[in-house]
């Protein structure tokens, strides 16, 4: 969640993967994007756009 409040605008799993320092591979990437994806269905995180997380609410 650090990595989203440190952003100014949404972000991708690309662009997470990339600030948490885990390397930028595509297995990596879809980890990271179906873990946002569940965080985004348990109401923490939204999803705007296919595969766009925006900064959750403070």
């Amino acid at each position: 969640m650090a990595v989203f409040t440190a952003a100014d605008h949404p972000l991708r799993a690309r662009q997470v993967c990339e600030a948490m320092d885990v390397a930028v591979a595509p297995n990596n990437i879809n980890n990271v994007r179906l873990k946002l994806k569940r965080l985004a269905g348990r109401g923490i995180l939204t999803e705007t756009e296919s595969g766009l997380f925006p900064q959750p609410w403070p």
